[in-house]
């Protein structure tokens, strides 16, 4: 299964433009993650081209020394300076500050991570914590959900309101999705 998502989510050209640019992007313990990946998997399953609708390609990355917003902005900037003749948006996240900004955000409190695996884990629908890099896979609950199109609430966030929107909102672009019970 995960040479099967890995040739789907290289069908996306700036997946795999991210994936060869790699080292230049400098981030340790560095993850492409999240929507770039399976809306890329629900395109190709619904037949549209891989990058259709992907609003940004998503990078997270792990620094516990330097906790400021200033690095993870200078993160961002190299980022984008790499990558800026993709005309893409990208979004830069440090997983060692997310507990700092949080609760404010979305309203909930979160724990701090100790890498940025640890994030990915906790994206509010199991089925989508996913991430990769050149050498790895990251699917901390398998991908047999994601293919199946199952979208069930990641207990390590249950968050009900937020997953039931991201849900909705993830429902309505690609309407075959279902929500399934977690505990099923």
């Amino acid at each position: 299964m995960q040479d099967r998502f890995r040739g789907d989510i290289l069908a996306n050209r700036n997946n795999r433009a991210i994936l060869d640019r790699w080292a230049e992007l400098q981030l340790p313990d560095g993850w492409l993650v999240a929507g770039c990946l399976f809306q890329t998997v629900w395109n190709l399953q619904a037949g549209r081209p891989a990058e259709s609708g992907i609003k940004d390609y998503d990078l997270f990355y792990f620094d516990g020394a330097d906790l400021g917003a200033d690095a993870e902005r200078a993160a961002q900037a190299r980022c984008e300076s790499v990558l800026t003749d993709l005309g893409i948006t990208v979004e830069v996240v440090n997983q060692a500050r997310v507990h700092l900004w949080y609760e404010t955000d979305f309203g909930r409190p979160y724990a701090a991570l100790g890498s940025s695996r640890d994030g990915i884990e906790r994206f509010l629908v199991t089925g989508t914590c996913v991430g990769v890099r050149p050498d790895a896979t990251c699917a901390p609950y398998g991908l047999d959900a994601l293919y199946r199109g199952e979208l069930a609430m990641n207990l390590l966030v249950p968050h009900r309101e937020l997953f039931e929107a991201k849900a909705a909102s993830y429902r309505a672009r690609w309407p075959a999705l279902r929500i399934v019970d977690p505990a099923a």
